[in-house]
């Protein structure tokens, strides 16, 4: 027989409550207190426990599409016959504790993706995580709003919310170099471009990065080859050289542009100007193909018409000497460094004057009145070099082509601050970017 003692109150020595009763609720101890079990007595729960950082194990097996998780619960999610949505609580508190296990191994074919439910996972409030690996146990604990949802385990310590941004780029190749005695100038290296909607080579609108998704930390390597201009034309049995391509790639997909080709020389056979990413001009003499570009990257150059034809630009033809002074055909013009900066200009034909240098950095034809001989394009433009003067003591050889550039940019929160080949860095342009400018070959590690 048990017995019953009832008391409203029970106080220790120094007159305070050990146990209050009011209103069906009893009080052990006071706000400070410490209360303790004895080694050896265990503390039995035949009801519910709250307040309690522990996890109670729900009988029922989960295995419809969707369910609400609360706090404190452990949960088994069965996706044998479909994939789960699993909601957290959307009003967690700091400490609350959730535990979900792949009770049947089938994470792998049908996943469970978490809906934050207004908090944040990581760090992050996108996107859902989604744990997709057989026989996966996680457990995650609130840490407040910085934060919010953090995994103690989850088998494979991942990101579960992977943040996402885009890299774009300006593309430039090589350029052509100009062609020897009265030469065609060369062409402009391809042109390809997908920053601010400007447009790219060619008259092409401006290119759909492939590079739209690119994961934080993810250490994917963009690889970067910068091509070299072509040397002008020093001898009559050769047209100026072709530039060498340019290349931005993540190993899946490249951005390649083709080198500008080189300016016609006037020698039988080699009148042409060559084809490229926008083609050489002919020299002077017997009527010859001009270069032809190529799509999307550049435009062709110009024909022979009394003196020398220009190399074409990215941004338009070269002109013959019939038609507009032998001048280089005009490069594009970009922001992507902050500034408007126009590049890959086609390189001025022989003329006299010499033929005018395309914008952006072409070189100038050279001339027999005034004598003048033919100028380099400028380095890491991509441009085309002038076409050689006559004989006479201006020299005949033709210019040389510039080197390209790869230029890429990306949001300043995304640099990850890791590069070879000591391309120029710069933060906070246009307020927000940063732009890494390769004038020479290299790597971003993402």
């Amino acid at each position: 027989m048990s017995s019953i003692i009832k008391v409203n109150t029970v106080q220790d020595t120094d007159g305070n409550n050990i146990i209050n009763e009011n209103a069906n609720t009893i009080t052990i101890g006071a706000s400070g207190d410490t209360i303790s079990i004895p080694a050896g007595a265990t503390l039995a729960n035949s009801g519910t426990a709250t307040g309690f950082a522990s996890i109670a194990w729900q009988s029922s097996i989960v295995t419809a599409a969707t369910h609400t998780a609360a706090a404190g619960q452990g949960l088994w999610l069965d996706t044998s016959s479909n994939a789960i949505t699993l909601t957290l609580p959307s009003s967690p508190s700091v400490g609350d504790q959730i535990i979900f296990t792949d009770y049947a191994r089938n994470w792998g074919t049908n996943a469970v993706t978490l809906t934050l439910n207004g908090s944040k996972f990581q760090g992050n409030t996108s996107p859902n995580p989604v744990y997709n690996s057989n026989g996966q146990s996680v457990d995650i604990v609130y840490s407040g709003t910085t934060k919010g949802w953090i995994p103690n385990s989850d088998d494979v310590v991942s990101l579960e919310t992977p943040q996402t941004f885009s890299i774009d780029y300006v593309v430039i190749a090589g350029g052509g170099g100009g062609g020897f005695d009265k030469g065609g100038g060369g062409g402009a290296g391809g042109y390809r471009a997908s920053f601010n909607s400007e447009a790219s080579g060619g008259g092409a609108s401006s290119e759909s990065t492939p590079y739209n998704s690119e994961t934080l930390g993810s250490g994917t390597t963009y690889t970067v080859t910068v091509g070299d201009g072509a040397n002008g034309s020093n001898n009559s049995n050769a047209p100026g050289g072709t530039g060498q391509t340019s290349t931005l790639t993540n190993g899946t997909t490249a951005i390649s542009c083709s080198g500008g080709g080189g300016g016609g020389t006037k020698n039988v056979g080699y009148y042409s100007g060559e084809n490229g990413g926008s083609g050489g001009g002919t020299s002077t003499g017997t009527p010859a193909s001009v270069g032809t570009g190529t799509a999307n990257q550049g435009f062709a150059g110009g024909g022979s018409g009394g003196n020398a034809g220009a190399g074409g630009g990215a941004g338009s033809v070269g002109l013959s000497a019939s038609t507009g002074d032998a001048a280089g055909g005009a490069g594009v013009a970009s922001t992507i460094t902050g500034p408007s900066v126009t590049r890959a200009g086609g390189g001025g034909g022989f003329d006299d004057p010499g033929g005018t240098a395309g914008t952006g950095g072409g070189g100038t034809g050279g001339s027999e009145s005034p004598a003048a001989a033919a100028t380099n394009a400028t380095v890491n433009t991509g441009s085309g070099g002038g076409g050689g003067s006559g004989s006479g003591a201006a020299g005949q050889n033709g210019g040389n082509g510039g080197k390209g550039v790869v230029i890429i940019s990306m949001p300043d929160a995304s640099y990850s601050g890791t590069t070879t080949g000591s391309p120029t860095v710069a933060t906070g342009v246009g307020g927000s970017r940063t732009v890494i400018t390769f004038n020479a070959s290299g790597t971003y590690v993402a």
